[in-house]
């Protein structure tokens, strides 16, 4: 079974969105880079909305995310 964790878009940088866990500043990890386009047609938002989004997204196996969604 896979679980859902909340996120935030904290910027894009070239085409790769800059992606952390939705907690404190001091509690987060160091972000992780995701293709921009992959997810916002995932969920439904533009590139350019994605700066500051919370998202959700699935946690694979491999710790990655995937099946992002508007939180």
């Amino acid at each position: 079974m896979s679980d859902r964790v909340t996120v935030r878009v904290l910027l894009l940088f070239g085409d790769q969105a800059e992606v952390v866990a939705d907690v404190p500043p001091q509690e987060r990890a160091a972000p992780e880079r995701y293709p921009a386009a992959m997810i916002a047609e995932e969920a439904g938002l533009e590139v350019s909305e994605l700066p500051g989004a919370r998202l959700t997204a699935t946690v694979g196996v491999d710790d990655r995310l995937s099946d992002w969604r508007r939180a």
